[in-house]
């Protein structure tokens, strides 16, 4: 059997060594944290991603803890006018098969952990720090520190958008800010006025700014991210728990009141400076040799596609649908992971530039804002569906 080693237990991490398993491959999954555990942020699930998590089967699990938004609704900031709408609940599931959801990211986490402890033989090991790779004509070794070297067939570096592994393998440097900085909190809606809760997508988009809420948890929580531009202050690369309410809202002073309300209401954020990489250029961003880059470690992106998630899973997918149809003696590894870079590159390079696009549209000022509004309230949800997003993916092992 192909021994496969996975450093990184994110979401990414965890559903290769999901996939994998279940493609009949051996899978040793490495990461660095004493304690598996997710930081508090919702996340969208389009019916691509939905897709492929049912095929591994976590269907019932998924509805236990997801949110099935009826729709997605865009309105100005400034104003609140409602600038166009797009069915989801049925209409989706009908479309695309599946449906599209919102969840709890450490809901997904902790449910993917559950599936591998519970339904695999995946081993997987805590308080591991990777510290590099060195690979053979016969294998690969992890280096972990302070730990004996593990050997493997097969890496996958899925160590976020800071990858350690991808600097020894690409020297490439570091993702760049990009001016953006993100606001996120999670609240329970009982504990919010009535008029503030909801059960929807909503975009509110402003000049230099946006905001998104959705509901997670079946529909008891609702999460909040405010994006908006500014510098981080000192050298932020991770969350900062204690970010300053009163900051964000001034931020927000000439947006419209029920937006302003919803700001207000809530007093806890954490705050994220957004960093990302070019979009992919070559295979050779998504393999090198024997290891296989995988979601942020290969392709980090703004989060305007609502896609970050759902492109690693499907990286999880397509590398356990080419590891587990190959036969090693036949086919080397190094050929594999080309079949896998060669199948996902340009569909991930498409979506990162599509959120850098967002993004622009998102945040437009001037002529650009008023064509933008007038073109939604036209055009609608042809605008705002993606049939080449969300009918497009690998299918699960």
């Amino acid at each position: 059997m192909t021994q496969v080693l996975i450093a990184g237990g994110g979401i990414g991490g965890l559903s290769a060594a999901l996939a994998c398993s279940r493609g009949g491959l051996r899978v040793s999954l490495f990461e660095r944290a004493e304690v598996f555990s997710e930081v508090g942020a919702g996340i969208q699930l389009g019916p691509n991603a939905m897709r492929v998590l049912f095929g591994w089967g976590l269907e019932p699990e998924l509805m236990q803890v997801v949110a099935l938004p009826k729709q997605l609704q865009v309105r100005s900031a400034v104003s609140g006018r409602v600038l166009g709408e797009l069915p989801l609940g049925e209409a989706a599931n009908k479309r695309y098969g599946a449906p599209y959801a919102t969840v709890h990211r450490a809901d997904l986490h902790g449910l993917l952990v559950k599936v591998l402890q519970d339904q695999t033989d995946a081993q997987l090991h805590l308080g591991a720090v990777v510290q590099g790779v060195q690979q053979g004509d016969l294998g690969v070794t992890l280096q972990l520190a302070g730990e004996p070297a593990i050997e493997g067939d097969i890496l996958v570096a899925a160590d976020g958008g800071f990858s350690t592994l991808r600097q020894q393998l690409l020297a490439d440097g570091q993702p760049q800010p990009t001016g953006h900085l993100a606001y996120r909190a999670m609240v329970v809606q009982a504990e919010l006025p009535q008029t503030l809760r909801s059960q929807q997508v909503t975009a509110w988009l402003g000049p230099r700014l946006h905001v998104v809420q959705y509901p997670v948890r079946g529909g008891e929580w609702l999460n909040v991210v405010a994006i908006v531009h500014g510098k981080a202050q000192g050298d932020m690369a991770h969350w900062d728990h204690s970010a300053n309410a009163e900051d964000l809202q001034r931020a927000m002073s000439a947006v419209c009141a029920p937006l302003q309300d919803l700001i207000k209401a809530i007093g806890h954020w954490r705050l994220w400076p957004l960093s990302i990489r070019p979009p992919m250029r070559s295979a050779a961003q998504q393999a090198c040799g024997r290891v296989a880059l995988l979601g942020d470690a290969a392709h980090p992106m703004v989060p305007y596609l609502a896609q970050g998630a759902a492109m690693a899973i499907e990286d999880a997918a397509c590398l356990a649908q080419v590891l587990s149809k190959s036969d090693v003696s036949q086919h080397p590894v190094t050929q594999m992971l080309q079949t896998y870079a060669s199948r996902r590159w340009q569909r991930n390079a498409q979506v990162q530039s599509r959120a850098i696009r967002n993004g622009e549209v998102f945040h437009a000022t001037g002529l650009m804002r008023f064509g933008r509004d007038l073109a939604m309230g036209l055009l609608g949800d042809r605008l705002l569906d993606q049939p080449w997003l969300y009918a497009g993916g690998p299918v699960a092992v």
